[in-house]
């Protein structure tokens, strides 16, 4: 049962679809996305721009209803930026409390800490190359748990020297699972795989599958 503020919240909402996870440890899942409008960062290379205005203003409710008609068990929320609109909260407790498994696409420029601990949190580093390293919440590290992931998104080789070093000082492969993608277009694939078998690190590479399969931002 919904709690009386989930009941009354409201979210804006650009899109919930059907498809196959295209990003982190649950790659290739049959997943329903749930896509929140808005986000206060601006990175160059930031495939959802059109998620940053318009939407539909729904209720938990009527979201947690569009989820479960897909059938499927698989729940990720996705933005633009979830967390900035405050109602995510209640919305994740809510698919959580309705038996789905939830994964949350995040910044990693806002609180992470009061998210339900059910929740499996894909929490973004941004590199230099993003134009927004600057917004990155540190604080945010010490409540990430096994149960998290860590995404750095590469432009160059700068961006990768970048992540090495904050992987070293951080110890974040110790926290959980880190992930290393490629900018689609501007750092080649081949090149950042060797890189990190050339050095070993702890790391899991990863390709967006759904730029591969379609071209687009479906899948994250």
């Amino acid at each position: 049962m919904l709690s009386i503020e989930a009941v009354s919240a409201k979210l804006r909402i650009t899109e919930i679809f059907a498809s196959v996870q295209g990003e982190s440890t649950r790659v290739g899942l049959p997943t329903v996305f749930v896509r929140l409008t808005g986000c206060p960062l601006r990175c160059g290379w930031c495939d959802t721009e059109y998620a940053f205005q318009g939407g539909e203003s729904r209720s938990i409710a009527d979201v947690c209803d569009a989820v479960a008609a897909h059938g499927l068990h698989h729940v990720c929320v996705t933005g633009g930026e979830p967390l900035a609109q405050r109602a995510c909260l209640a919305l994740l407790t809510a698919l959580c409390d309705a038996g789905f498994s939830v994964s949350l696409e995040t910044s990693g420029a806002l609180d992470i800490a009061p998210v339900d601990p059910r929740v499996s949190r894909i929490m973004d580093l941004k590199a230099p190359g993003s134009g927004e390293v600057s917004r990155n919440r540190w604080d945010n590290l010490p409540h990430l748990t096994s149960h998290d992931e860590i995404k750095i998104v590469l432009a160059d080789e700068a961006d990768y020297a970048w992540a090495k070093a904050q992987i070293t000082l951080h110890a974040l492969a110790q926290r959980c699972t880190v992930l290393l993608s490629p900018v689609q277009g501007k750092l080649d694939a081949t090149e950042l795989a060797e890189w990190i078998v050339r050095d070993r690190l702890p790391v899991r590479f990863q390709l967006q599958l759904h730029k591969i399969l379609w071209n687009d931002a479906r899948g994250r």
